[in-house]
């Protein structure tokens, strides 16, 4: 009987302590898609001040500094040879294809209309990494995550007026390249920290960033103004370094699948911030389409 009665208090502990890894878990791929949904009006900034070649290459720049920085500082040990080529994936998907291909697109489309590329992004990324390390979602987490995918896009597009423009080639392939390198970096999170994840992705793109930003400020025109300067560190410290160091962290804890759902809500707080930064407008179905996706994160939750 004292046995029965310890094994029941170890389960409990158990259980207990899984729920606190999983809400914690949540809280920090919350905080990173709160730091992503920046990303599209502070390019807007940076834009104001900077050539898009230049945009993207003085950003992984700054941001692998920062990154480098930290390791040093810190002694981390370079990483195994065997975690090289996911680490590529995710340099060549999060730190050069997305920034690049949203930021050439941000030239011609507007931050809301770029926001269809956030609201496939959740769904892309659990069909990836079911294919990738062959998570399994149950039935009922598709049917909230096509739901909720469905809801946004509806609503993106609407707000957009419906129209395909020329820039939603670069979206559409960002989409892939960035569920490429979340997939992969949630799965390195797993062997190793999240923030030297994207740490060691960001400094293996320094050969490139740093020429890269030489040659793109020497042919690009620069003007400096308040708002471009900060677009331009938010969207280098902020989105592509901190919020994905958060980000990955999350993954690790609660699983791709269900951290990627918590993107849903992203394109809707991007609109938000358009609003309230660039002077954008979207109409009075948003908060109908904020509840929908708000519902259809509950239920990938809780599958």
């Amino acid at each position: 009987m004292r046995t029965q009665s310890s094994a029941t208090v170890a389960s409990r502990i158990a259980v207990t302590a899984l729920r606190e890894r999983h809400g914690f878990g949540t809280a920090l791929a919350a905080l990173g898609v709160a730091a992503f949904s920046l990303t599209f009006p502070a390019t807007a900034w940076g834009l104001q001040s900077f050539g898009p070649w230049s945009l993207v290459a003085v950003r992984s720049a700054l941001a692998a500094l920062v990154a480098g920085g930290c390791l040093l500082f810190l002694r981390v040990p370079l990483p195994e040879r065997r975690h090289l080529p996911g680490l590529a994936v995710v340099a060549g998907g999060v730190v050069l294809g997305f920034p690049l291909l949203t930021t050439l697109a941000l030239q011609t489309s507007t931050t809301a209309h770029a926001a269809v590329v956030v609201g496939l992004l959740p769904l892309t990324t659990a069909v990836l990494s079911a294919l990738r390390i062959g998570s399994r979602p149950s039935r009922r987490f598709w049917l909230a995550a096509l739901a909720g995918a469905a809801a946004v896009v509806t609503f993106t597009v609407a707000q957009s007026g419906g129209a395909l423009t020329a820039a939603d080639g670069y979206l559409f392939a960002a989409l892939l390249v960035c569920a490429a390198g979340y997939t992969e970096g949630g799965r390195l999170a797993r062997v190793m920290p999240g923030w030297q994840v994207i740490g060691w992705a960001l400094v293996l793109c320094l050969p490139l960033s740093v020429p890269a930003a030489v040659v793109a400020l020497t042919y690009e025109p620069v003007r400096l103004t308040a708002q471009g300067i900060a677009g331009l560190l938010w969207v280098a410290l902020g989105s592509q370094f901190l919020g994905l160091v958060v980000w990955y962290r999350g993954m690790a804890a609660i699983g791709i699948p269900k951290a990627s759902q918590l993107q849903l809500a992203q394109p809707l707080l991007t609109l938000v911030w358009s609003a309230l930064l660039l002077g954008e407008h979207f109409t009075a179905a948003a908060p109908l389409t904020a509840v929908a996706v708000l519902v259809c994160i509950a239920v990938t939750q809780r599958s």
